[in-house]
């Protein structure tokens, strides 16, 4: 017999703590979501909600086009998620920041020149700087991140 639903006011935090909060958890419409009387399917974990809209096109024959609609998603989503799966299993589903991870335009070599170009306790013209980057390196560096560059190398320093 299924349990009823039980108010988890710590859940949402800790699925947004580990990238599984789904956004959109009113876009699922897929009746084991939305059954009241069950506690198991939780449309806000993003995880359990990818996972059974595979399962349910794999193993009940649902077509990827209907998966997708009731599960909310898109087609591309749908397939994103499956190739997902399939290279790295469950672990796949998470979602992951996008962009880069790391200030990969500030080489070595560039962070000397802002270095050289700065003096200790004068303010830092990062707009200054940031064209003097793309004059001599031909790369466009936003000026925060020139900012952020100078703190992350003050606490080396320290």
């Amino acid at each position: 017999m299924a349990k009823t639903k039980k108010a988890d006011k710590d859940k949402p935090e800790r699925l947004k703590q580990y990238g599984a909060l789904n956004p959109n958890p009113e876009k699922v419409t897929e009746e084991l979501f939305s059954d009241s009387m069950l506690d198991f399917f939780d449309p806000q974990d993003l995880i359990q909600v990818k996972y059974e809209m595979l399962r349910s096109v794999e193993k009940e024959g649902m077509s990827a086009t209907e998966a997708s609609k009731v599960f909310g998603f898109s087609r591309p989503a749908f397939y994103q998620a499956r190739s997902q799966f399939k290279q790295e299993g469950i672990t796949g589903l998470v979602r992951r920041r996008s962009g880069p991870k790391t200030a990969h335009k500030l080489t070595a070599e560039i962070v000397e020149f802002i270095d050289e170009n700065t003096e200790e306790g004068q303010p830092l013209r990062a707009r200054k700087l940031a064209s003097l980057i793309r004059e001599t390196f031909g790369k466009k560096v936003h000026p925060r991140s020139i900012e952020r560059a100078v703190v992350r190398r003050k606490k080396k320093k320290q």
